[in-house]
Parts: C-alpha cells; structure tokens; sequence
C-alpha cells in the first residue's frame, strides 16, 4: 500500500546543505497501522509532508496505492485522509454541512456522501449534533468531526499527525476506537505522536526517527531483541544519550 525507498531530503544553507532525512526506507500495509516517531527535529515532518506531496525527495521514492509522490502528486493526495490536532473546521457549517463540502472538493457524488455521512455520525457518534454549527461544539466533538472528514472521499491511506493533542480519556479513547475501525476496514495507517505509551498500545509496527535517520524498524518484540531495552521510552532515551555522548567527545 505504502512504500518508502532510500528517500532523501535537503534543504539548501549557507555553506553546506541540512539533511533532514537521510536514506529512509520503511513500507505499511494495508490493515497495519504503523508509528512513525522522533522527538522533535528527527524528520518525521520533513517526511510526512514528503508522503503528502506537499514536498519533493531530493532522492528516493514514495510511492501510495501504486502512485508516486514525485509523479503524480495530486493522485497521491487524493489516496489519504489526514487527521491533524492543529486542523480547525469552518466555525459557521454545521458537522453536516462541513463533510458534504469535503465530499464535493473530493468529487464525491451527492447521494454516496450522504450515505457516508450517516454511516460516519453512527461510527462516531455525533448524530445527536450533526446540524449544530461547528463553533459551538466541545473539543472532543470537534475531534470526532475531523476524524470522519478524513475518511468522507474513503482512502486507503490515513495519516494521524498528533490526533490525541489536547485530548482527554475519553477523547483519546474515540481514537483508539477509530483506530481499530480503520485496520478493520483494511486501511494503511501512519501514525506521528509524542504520546510513546499510547503508541505501544495501538501500533503494529514502530519506526524510530532520530537525526534524519530511522535507527529502527520492527515490532515491538523486534525492536526489544534489537535494543535491548523494554519500552519506546527507554529505546528513546538510549538513543539521545548516545547521541549527547557523541557530541561531548
């Protein structure tokens, strides 16, 4: 569904170029939801925008659902669904209002997208507020709202950047849940988050970002036979101090 091969990022500097990412390989398939992490400036923005075709690799290849990223950019774009925390919605269009526009700017016929939309306000349960307007709703409702704006034109690829930010138990539960609907439905999942905990209790597979590099790749029994530590956290910090070592030597 989703392959990234060899792909290179740089950004012209005074002196010498900055590589954000640096030879990064990793695949999802469909049904797999799989973590991309780093703390910050490991490149995981650098290559989420790159999966988006918002950037162009220096080098390498991306490739969604049989499109490249290089290409055919607007095809790729139109194969995912992002779930963003900063994303807002039109304060004034009511959850209804909002998807069916959303449907239209992908091209979905009138009739399909209210059936998705019923289909989504009961996945989600925001029916008993469908027709409020937008700017009167909690922050947990909003969310709710943003997450079946991702899935209204239904692609194969989602692409979670941060969804549980700002979030409480309950809210951060509603993801959980739509995680879980996603890998059912056989959609390929990329998932970005600072939250490691939550990360370990959601995702197949881990990918560890660490100075434009991916350090490790694998499951969590993989990565623990790999490191030789029990948890993301504790792989994390071995990374930095290996990193803060080389930096004072």
């Amino acid at each position: 569904m989703i392959s990234v091969n060899e792909v290179v990022k740089r950004f012209p500097a005074k002196g010498e170029d900055v590589i954000a990412v640096n030879r990064v390989s990793f695949s999802v398939a469909a049904g797999e939801v799989f973590a991309l992490l780093g703390p910050n400036g490991a490149g995981k923005t650098t290559t989420l925008r790159m999966l988006l075709g918002l950037l162009e690799p220096t080098s390498g290849e991306i490739v969604v659902d049989g499109w490249s990223v290089s290409r055919d950019p607007e095809e790729v774009k139109r194969r995912i669904g992002l779930v963003s925390a900063s994303t807002g919605l039109y304060q004034w269009l009511s959850p209804r209002e909002t998807l069916s526009f959303f449907a239209d700017v992908y091209g979905v016929p009138p009739d399909v997208a209210a059936g998705r939309i019923e289909v989504l306000a009961k996945l989600l349960d925001f029916g008993r507020f469908i027709d409020r307007r937008c700017g009167n709703l909690s922050t947990g409702q909003k969310q709710r709202v943003s997450l079946a704006r991702a899935l209204i034109h239904d692609p194969p690829l989602m692409l979670l950047d941060e969804p549980t930010r700002g979030l409480d138990v309950v809210g951060t539960q509603v993801i959980f849940e739509y995680l879980g609907e996603l890998k059912r439905s056989g959609k390929a999942v990329i998932i970005s988050t600072h939250r490691l905990d939550e990360a370990e209790r959601f995702a197949d597979r881990f990918g560890l970002l660490h100075l434009g590099e991916l350090k490790y790749l694998g499951t969590m029994p993989e990565l623990r036979q790999k490191t030789g530590c029990q948890s993301l956290v504790e792989m994390f910090s071995q990374l930095l101090g290996r990193s803060l070592m080389k930096v004072e030597a």
